[in-house]
């Protein structure tokens, strides 16, 4: 080994111990705080891990059981029942508030939204459709998908494409996707963009050929040109 590599070797050995040492001596000068600081964030874990399964995880199954009739209003489309409840289980607006911190409560928020927009009161729905958390593509897309409903109705334009146009991307499917980019492609073209609306009706039909949407874009997009031409 050369004289130069060597006197290299050796300096980076000495950074090296250098670095150590003055590691070394941090804990030793901060041993008690740093021991405490551990403590801290394993009472923390803790009382967190407890939180979730002596608490949490009871009040889930609680919740679950009491939404259970909520659901099933719901799927009878007794919105107001499913919102409010009958007197022997809670309506979606009452697990929200007696299951704070639940999946069920998240849940809720869907259902109270979709119900709410389903019931033409679309502000409402606005407001608890824009708190739920769906970690599921395809729910969280028809979420989306129902605040471009609910804006539309309240005469908000531009925030229904915006929602569409999320909830189109949210979930790459052949059921939802091109339902979402249809609707905001007629918005876009309503409001004078044609080349930007021939472009979601062309993305639909050759993405999604075999969807409802799919199958009929060749007029859409005939009506389009047509109309870019005339401008």
């Amino acid at each position: 080994m050369s004289k130069t590599k060597k006197d290299k070797k050796d300096d980076n050995l000495e950074v090296v111990e250098q670095a150590l040492t003055r590691s070394e001596r941090f804990i030793e000068e901060n041993q008690k705080m740093i021991t405490i600081v551990v403590i801290v964030i394993l009472v923390i874990v803790g009382s967190w891990l407890g939180f979730k399964r002596f608490i949490i995880s009871p009040r889930e199954k609680e919740a679950q059981s009491q939404m259970f009739a909520a659901e099933q209003y719901f799927e009878k489309d007794s919105f107001n029942l499913a919102l409010n409840g009958d007197g022997n289980y809670l309506g979606f607006l009452d697990i929200m508030q007696e299951y704070k911190m639940t999946k069920s409560a998240n849940l809720a928020q869907y259902y109270s939204g979709i119900s709410y927009l389903r019931l033409g009161q679309f502000k409402e729905a606005l407001t608890y459709l824009r708190k739920f958390r769906g970690k599921d593509e395809l729910v969280g897309s028809i979420a989306l998908g129902a605040q471009g409903d609910a804006n539309l109705q309240l005469g908000n334009q531009d925030e229904a494409i915006s929602a569409y146009l999320k909830a189109a991307r949210k979930s790459d499917n052949s059921f939802t996707t091109p339902i979402y980019l249809f609707k905001a492609a007629g918005l876009i073209e309503d409001s004078g963009d044609f080349t930007k609306a021939i472009d979601l009706y062309k993305e639909i039909k050759e993405k999604y050929p075999n969807s409802n949407e799919g199958r009929m874009m060749d007029k859409y997009i005939a009506r389009a040109e047509n109309k870019r031409k005339k401008q």
